[in-house]
């Protein structure tokens, strides 16, 4: 009796093994869908103000800027901030259940990453400021306007970045020290979107404004 019954709690136990990841399975597919689709609802908002950036181009009062300077450094310090976040994730490590534990060197690396996102927006605080200092406003011409939306609307976008790194250092350091691979990997994702969104708008300031 024993012989016949063992395979049938291996079995029952091989079931339960195989049902437990379902949930976990399901909620990491549909956090990368969201992210997915939040990301094609940010590029096609900045895909529409670069349509009317083409059309608006060719009006009379069109000017140029001269970019400040600072951008360059901040487009260095989100694209190292990338690097950083890639670093800290190899240093989680993947539990059984679906969660990532942050060891010290993944925190660590996770707070250089937040400390560079932070870097970027008061960098370009101070980008603002330099075109303030040269009279240069909001609503001082059309290609500044552009300049001013395009800059703000990103650096919107990085702050809520920013405040997933938050959420997962405050994870780690004050919680339960994990969190979910799912939410990991679409942070990533979006960060690393971020920096691309980035390097364009640089380029398209650069050229057409």
């Amino acid at each position: 009796m024993a012989s016949t019954t063992a395979p049938a709690v291996t079995t029952q136990a091989g079931k339960l093994s195989k049902s437990v990841p379902r949930p976990l399975a399901s909620a990491e597919r549909a956090s990368r869908s969201g992210i997915w689709v939040g990301i094609c609802a940010i590029t096609m908002s900045f895909m529409a103000f670069t349509s009317a950036l083409f059309v608006r181009e060719g009006s009379m009062d069109w000017g140029h800027l001269v970019l400040p300077s600072i951008l360059y450094v901040n487009t260095v310090v989100l694209l190292a901030s990338s690097v950083t976040f890639e670093v800290s994730r190899r240093y989680m490590e993947l539990m059984p259940s679906g969660l990532l534990r942050g060891k010290g060197l993944g925190a660590l690396w996770l707070m250089a990453t937040l400390v560079l996102g932070v870097t970027f927006c008061v960098g370009q605080y101070f980008a603002w400021q330099d075109l303030r200092a040269q009279g240069i406003y909001l609503a001082t011409n059309p290609n500044s306007s552009f300049f001013y939306v395009l800059t703000f609307l990103h650096a919107l976008h990085v702050s809520a970045g920013i405040c997933a790194f938050l959420y997962m250092l405050s994870r780690f350091l004050v919680g339960n020290g994990s969190v979910r691979r799912s939410f990991l990997e679409s942070t990533a994702i979006y960060w690393h979107f971020m920096g691309v969104l980035w390097v364009y708008l640089l380029l398209l300031c650069r050229i057409k404004l």
